[in-house]
């Protein structure tokens, strides 16, 4: 397993990307801005878009993992990375989130 940050052609993962944000004008909002970490394991299966917003606040704006991978333990392995590249950098991190108790539970924990 290696997780990478990805600083170029970021809309090749759009398959993934639509998963978490089902609007691709609302992707483009952020998607360049954003800092990309993939998580490969040997090929893809998460990732996820964190954006600084100011004031030491950053925001997790998209984070996703295939269908036939989730439930793995992917996409924890991936927010423990980003937690880490964090540290020092923001003092408090935003995820917006619907109303699925499954996605609610997972950012509960």
């Amino acid at each position: 397993m290696r997780i990478e940050k990805i600083t170029e052609r970021k809309k090749r993962f759009l398959d993934l990307l639509l998963l978490a944000d089902e609007q691709e004008d609302m992707l483009d909002r952020y998607l360049e801005r954003g800092e990309m970490f993939a998580l490969f394991d040997p090929d893809l299966k998460s990732l996820c878009v964190l954006t600084d917003e100011g004031g030491g606040v950053c925001e997790l704006k998209n984070l996703a993992t295939y269908v036939e991978y989730q439930g793995q333990g992917y996409a924890t392995r991936l927010l423990e990375h980003v937690f880490r590249h964090c540290q020092g950098k923001y003092s408090s991190m935003l995820v917006g989130t619907g109303e699925n108790p499954r996605t609610l539970a997972f950012y509960e924990r």
